[in-house]
């Protein structure tokens, strides 16, 4: 199949997954960027995605954190994550929820490079924060994802089973 076809065939299944969802009632909306950076402040438990230079694969890694002048920031050891920070590779940071009463969900993604905290200023400030690692092993390393694009959306689903979230 050409690119051109299969441009085509994507738009044209774009349009008839949006017929669909306005039929169902759902809607998808996009989030400002204050409404994104509100999310990222409000919740403290996200999703790391990188490629381990290591072993040459993409991971997605859990780990607490907490935003310290509008970006992510979260403590680690040795490892991966660290040699990410050390290289300034290339992450995207994710975090979501739900509201099963309302059936909301959203989700915000920040891109940008992994960078190892190293001003004893903002180490110092970084101390004086509630950031704790919840993995065990020592996590004496601050990491912060100096941003670059963040976005997010909000899906409402009218119409599912009622058993749907659980």
């Amino acid at each position: 199949m050409t690119s051109s076809k299969l441009r085509t065939l994507l738009v044209g299944l774009t349009g008839q997954v949006e017929q669909v969802n306005e039929m169902a009632g759902n809607m998808i909306s996009e989030l400002t960027t204050s409404e994104c950076q509100q999310l990222l402040d409000e919740h403290h438990f996200g999703r790391l995605a990188f490629i381990d230079e290591s072993e040459h694969i993409p991971v997605i890694i859990p780990v607490n954190y907490l935003t310290h002048d509008g970006n992510v920031v979260f403590r680690t050891g040795p490892g991966a994550k660290l040699t990410a920070a050390l290289n300034g590779e290339p992450v995207a940071f994710e975090v979501d929820g739900i509201d099963a009463q309302q059936r909301i969900g959203w989700s915000v993604v920040v891109l940008g490079q992994l960078r190892e905290v190293t001003e004893p200023t903002e180490i110092d400030a970084l101390q004086r924060t509630p950031l704790v690692p919840w993995a065990s092993g020592a996590k004496q390393h601050y990491v912060r994802v100096d941003s670059e694009r963040v976005s997010g959306r909000r899906v409402s689903v009218a119409d599912l089973p009622s058993n749907w979230w659980g």
